[in-house]
């Protein structure tokens, strides 16, 4: 058959206008009635910037998934989406904005939002082109942003409807707070780091003695907004200070002294001071004691007029102003070395501000308890264990924003009123300014893209969805709150499974980051070595929940292996008369019978590892099939068969459909080249909805005899190179065996085994015929005699003992001569002396030998 295949292997030019050509022709989008749903929704990549290594892995993850149920008729739905990513993009086009001069306070809302928007349109058009670079099989005529109206439609149902059943709240509350972004951020969005901090012990004066309390602190800058110092009831200590006053240091604003069991008595001194309006704890005190709650802190983290001579500095320059003057005027009693844990905004990178703020939250503790009724299936299964820990530990999660970038809050002000609704309750009456998480509408993304809250068809069809695939870092910040909020408006888990994976890292196994400069561009790698090789090398290296090391020798390895799959198919194609094949089922050769019945183990086991999303395994079982039976056996011998009249015609048909079987088992994983190699082979439009590889066929007998063939042939080969005997030199073997059948079987092949163990004479039989000497190779119920002659080319060997001979005489008279020096052996260490005689009685010992060698071929 005519093939247009190039001789090498180009992935630009396999690559070049495909995914073009399948979305133009719709291949991708889902719809088809009359097949059984199956859906997985994008994790939205943020619209702030480029794709990186993470989410190549993460979508070809789900490509693969959904392109293997398209190929087993599911009417499969993979849907595409971005996330606005409040914070993130609001403030990179702050940035973009500063570099021009500009502060969005001078834009005002409605045109900043003009700005982002436009942002919004430029980087989803990145995304894209992106998605367009990783193959990935997404339905574009579903594909929808966090932001949209219908989107927007349900998160003010959501938010609504759980303010009318008292889930939604507002209140003050000690919030994490991020003064870059200045914005309030929920629990999860604080990265700690343990750290090597300062514990400063400052004294505050009594008002009416010259005695002292001394507290411990690693934020002095705080004490302007002290409302009291407090000790433990039952600490006799300190009980007698209980309601006295004292100074806050190096001022004259009183506090109280009180008690409170909240105490611990061992920590630091056993007294502690109370800024509610900085400290979480220090708040629930503050209600308790009904204690003012005053900020010295504003929301960018300068200090304020309660700071005195301070206000205006940043916190930590304050901080160091503070402990300065402090020390002047003998207010420290100590600083020490202090280890612990240091908040840090997961968005900005700053260190968070603990400050009190009026917000709203979602009340958890109900919602919590219901979601760990869930029936999601959690890949791996020790991911169940860890959201289960969360979702009984969890607080109540502050939802606001102090953002212009987002979901405006449905919620609406007048005259100390509130009301919560979506359009204005009428004149004078004044829209929350803030915007909801954005984890929020993210929690809602697989049933609000489909439509709710309206009951579409869409959502009818394809919801719950089928798999979630993201990394086990974020199961906190979405997996959790997407289940919850399935549960609570679908009475449904949002997706039945949800399939883990972990970090990529790289080569060294640290964590990729602009720091150690270690990241790598997806769209480089694509560019030097396919995204063929890039999806094969990222979805074949790790197990499900590990994280992934990124090798670039790995992704070589990868090209090489689609690089033989190119070769392969262009000797099987260059081979066929035409493409109008089938197997005669009836008039199998072995070879025909062990390769479609190994073919028949692949398809079951490679099935076996895609449900259970072990794609390394999976694509291991197809790399060995492929490289070591298929290209290694089954093709070398077909040489022989295609030659015989016949055999030519079934092997033809065989060579065909293994082949195109193959290239379906692996479209998933390397989709271009597989879909080329196919539309090449079989003249069809495309392999995008062929359909999947099913059993048919199992020949236990003949995988046996084939395999005793393969591994006698395998033993021969490796005793040539142990003797170091050119593949291409005749050999004569007598093959021997009790087992009259496999004689039967190995007469019949007598050809292709001449032909493999490159014979001068081949014998088979039930005892040893020849008389020559022979090596014996012991096998499995074969026994493999081979002509020592043969193996051993005596003109070489005789050069070698030679030169081992001339080499040995070297050594010898050189160790002779030592022996025989009377310095030597007057000056050298015994041990020395003992060395080199044993040396000596060596060489000799080797000498006799080589001579008694030479002397058989002389």
């Amino acid at each position: 058959m005519k093939t247009n295949l190039e001789t090498k292997y180009d992935h630009l030019k396999v690559e070049e206008n495909r995914y073009d050509n399948w979305v133009r022709k719709e291949y991708f989008n889902a719809n088809r009635r009359e097949l059984e749903p199956f859906t997985i929704v994008i994790p939205p990549p943020n619209v702030t910037g480029k794709l990186h290594l993470g989410h190549a892995w993460d979508n070809t993850l789900q490509d693969i998934i959904i392109r293997r149920k398209r190929m087993q008729g599911y009417d499969a739905l993979f849907l595409p989406g971005m996330d606005h990513a409040g914070i993130a993009t609001q403030a990179r086009v702050d940035e973009k904005l500063r570099k021009q001069n500009i502060s969005r306070y001078d834009l005002g809302r409605e045109k900043f939002l003009e700005v982002a928007w436009q942002w919004k349109e430029e980087y989803s058009t990145h995304i894209r082109k992106q998605w367009k670079a990783l193959g990935i099989s997404v339905d574009y005529s579903k594909e929808r942003f966090t932001l949209d109206k219908g989107l927007n439609d349900a998160v003010n149902h959501v938010f609504i409807t759980m303010h009318e059943e008292g889930l939604i709240y507002r209140g003050n509350r000690i919030i994490h707070w991020d003064v870059n972004a200045k914005t309030a951020l929920s629990n999860i969005e604080v990265e700690y780091k343990d750290e090597l901090s300062k514990l400063y012990y400052l004294k505050y004066n009594l008002v009416d003695s010259n005695d002292h309390l001394v507290i411990a602190t690693t934020r002095p800058e705080t004490m302007f907004a002290d409302q009291a110092l407090m000790v433990h009831p039952f600490d006799l200590r300190y009980r007698k200070y209980v309601g006295k006053e004292v100074f806050i240091p190096g001022t004259n604003v009183k506090i109280k002294v009180i008690s409170d069991d909240y105490v611990d008595m061992d920590f630091g001194t056993g007294v502690v001071k109370v800024t509610p309006a900085h400290d979480a704890n220090d708040f629930e005190v503050g209600l308790r004691h009904n204690l003012a709650m005053p900020h010295c802190m504003d929301e960018s983290g300068h200090l304020n007029a309660m700071a005195f001579e301070f206000e205006g500095l940043e916190r930590f320059e304050a901080r160091k102003k503070v402990i300065e003057k402090l020390e002047k005027i003998g207010q420290v009693e100590k600083i020490e070395d202090y280890q612990t844990n240091i908040g840090y905004s997961e968005r900005t990178g700053v260190v968070v501000e603990p400050r009190l703020s009026l917000q709203w939250f979602v009340k958890m503790d109900e919602i919590a308890k219901d979601s760990l009724n869930t029936e999601t299936e959690f890949v791996p299964e020790r991911f169940k264990k860890i959201y289960n820990n969360w979702m009984t530990d969890t607080q109540d999660w502050c939802i606001s924003r102090q953002l212009w970038w987002g979901h405006r809050i449905p919620a609406w002000y007048k005259d100390g009123k509130v009301k919560v609704q979506i359009e204005s309750p009428g004149e004078s009456w004044t829209q929350d300014e803030d915007v909801l998480d954005t984890w929020f509408s993210s929690a809602l993304w697989p049933f609000s893209t489909l439509g709710f809250p309206e009951n579409t068809e869409d959502l009818m069809r394809y919801y719950p969805t089928d798999v979630l695939v993201t990394g086990y870092d974020i199961i906190f910040f979405w997996v959790a709150r997407m289940i919850f909020q399935g549960r609570l408006f679908t009475n449904k888990d949002p997706f039945k499974k949800v399939l883990l994976h972990g970090l990529i890292r790289d080569k060294d196994g640290r964590k990729m980051s602009k720091s150690l400069n270690n990241g790598v561009d997806p769209m480089d790698v694509i560019k030097e070595y396919g995204v063929d090789a890039l999806r094969y090398f990222l979805t074949t290296n790790s197990s499900p929940g590990q994280d992934l090391r990124y090798d670039t020798e790995k992704v070589e390895s990868s090209w090489n292996f689609i690089n033989k799959l190119w070769n392969i198919s262009r000797f099987v194609m260059m081979n066929l008369d035409d493409n109008n094949l089938e197997v005669d089922f009836n008039n199998l050769s072995l070879f025909d019978s062990w390769i479609l019945s190994r073919l028949n183990d692949v398809i079951i086991e490679a099935d076996i590892h895609y449900e259970k999303f072990n794609f390394n395994e999976a694509s291991h079982v197809l790399y060995n099939f492929i490289w070591n039976e298929f290209a290694a056996w089954y093709v070398e011998l077909s040489k022989i068969s295609l030659k015989d009249e016949k055999l030519n015609k079934n092997t033809q048909s065989v060579l065909y459909y293994v082949l195109e079987s193959v290239l379906k088992l692996l479209h998933p994983f390397i989709p271009f080249v597989t879909d080329m190699l196919y539309v090449e082979l079989t003249k069809e439009d495309s392999i995008i909805r062929a359909d999947w590889p099913v059993i048919n066929y199992k020949n236990e007998k003949d995988i046996k005899f084939l395999n005793i063939i393969i591994d006698l042939i395998t033993r021969v080969r490796n005793l040539r190179a142990e003797y170091k005997v050119l593949p291409s030199k005749p050999l004569l073997i007598n093959i021997v065996t009790s087992d009259a059948n496999l004689i039967n079987v190995l007469q019949k092949h007598h050809n292709y085994l001449t032909e493999f163990l490159k014979t001068s004479n081949l014998i088979i039989s039930k005892e040893l015929e020849t008389l020559d000497e022979t090596i014996v190779i012991v096998a499995n119920e074969i026994s493999i005699y081979i002509v020592k002659e043969d193996l051993i080319d005596k003109e070489e060997q005789i050069l070698l003992l030679t030169k081992q001979k001339e080499q040995l005489e070297k050594e010898i008279k050189r160790s002779k001569d030592m022996l025989s020096n009377e310095r030597f052996l007057s000056k050298a260490p015994e041990a020395k002396i003992l060395e080199e005689k044993l040396k000596y009685e060596n060489y000799l010992s080797q000498y006799e030998k080589v001579m008694d060698e030479l002397k058989e071929y002389v």
